[in-house]
């Protein structure tokens, strides 16, 4: 296992899972995961279908029981005080249970009533963040005739109806135009500077990186890697890669076997290389010079960017290495 904890340094810990676990009968859907996110931070939750980041969201919502470990939203624990998990926390979920034959109005009333909001509250929030989602005038339609992108919408605002501290949504702008998604990022940004806390399960890893300040990976039911975005390109993606561009076909010839001493060449062409290098700014002046006194003309010498889509594919093709490990070593093992 890579890694099984996020951990941030904050006294004010708005979730906090410590080895949550679930089992279905023999199937262990959640392995003894940890997650500790505080006051005003984004975690994205990414993993497979069937990893387990339903089932841990629905254990941190109270709707499931953990069958081990527990969880705690805003320091209540999720069994022993369901009601007060419930009353902080706003949950997006994939099967949003939209009552089609009732007006996008009166849903969000009824739910305003369930969450014990006066009449004036009800309203209020009703209208300021069907505006914000840019869904006012859809405010009198019934919910059967919202496009899907609009049941998004709308199942989002009602999960902030009640002014939620913590904040867990499972794919957030799944089914949703750019620029509603747009719409749903510029809010969560902005929910995050009033201390809001956020935790994203999402396939749409561009969007996980743009939010999160920090990442969590898991497979198979259990974290095989978190940190910062930064410190998951340090562990996984090893050294700086530059990129070097050049004037004229061919004129690269040579010049790899010129810089090897210096740099580790990984990729070259006729006009362009790519190197590896612990320490860009002190080897990067050094290959320039080089590339002067012989000639050549460079145009262009910048690092290659890393996403977020390159490190999740790298910790999971490490995490598949170690199970083939562990699988050959208990074949190994002689029966008794």
């Amino acid at each position: 296992m890579i890694g099984d904890s996020v951990t941030i340094e904050d006294t004010k810990r708005m979730i906090e899972c410590e080895n949550l676990t679930k089992y279905f009968g023999d199937f262990l859907a959640v392995d003894n995961i940890n997650l500790h996110v505080a006051a005003g931070e984004v975690l994205a939750l990414l993993g497979p279908n069937g990893a387990g980041k339903t089932t841990s969201v629905r254990m941190m919502t109270s709707i499931l029981r953990p069958s081990s470990g527990t969880a705690r939203i805003a320091g209540y624990d999720v069994v022993e005080h369901p009601e007060e998990v419930r009353a902080r926390v706003g949950v997006l979920t994939e099967q949003h249970g939209l009552y089609e034959r009732m007006k996008g109005l009166e849903y969000l009333d009824f739910f305003g009533r369930i969450y014990h909001l006066n009449q004036r509250e009800r309203e209020e929030r009703a209208l300021d963040l069907m505006a914000r989602f840019d869904l006012t005038f859809a405010l009198d339609k019934r919910l059967g005739e919202y496009s899907k992108g609009m049941k998004q919408k709308l199942a989002l605002v009602r999960a902030m109806l009640h002014d939620p501290a913590v904040l867990l949504l499972d794919e957030p702008t799944s089914a949703m135009d750019p620029f509603s998604a747009k719409l749903v990022r510029d809010a969560i940004i902005e929910l995050q500077r009033d201390e809001r806390t956020f935790l994203i399960t999402t396939h749409n890893l561009n969007e996980a990186q743009m939010l999160a300040d920090r990442i969590a990976i898991i497979r198979h039911g259990h974290i095989v890697a978190a940190g910062t975005f930064d410190e998951l390109v340090r562990r996984f993606a090893g050294q700086p890669v530059m990129e070097m561009r050049v004037n004229g076909n061919a004129a690269l010839n040579g010049f790899a076997d010129d810089i090897a001493d210096t740099v580790t060449v990984i990729e070259q062409s006729a006009d362009w290389l790519r190197y590896r290098t612990d320490t860009p700014h002190q080897t990067n002046p050094q290959i320039l010079r080089r590339a002067l006194g012989v000639g050549l003309e460079v145009v262009a010498l910048s690092p290659v960017t890393r996403t977020l889509e390159d490190i999740y594919l790298q910790v999971v093709k490490e995490d598949e290495q170690g199970e083939r490990i562990n699988d050959d070593q208990r074949a190994s093992i002689p029966a008794d």
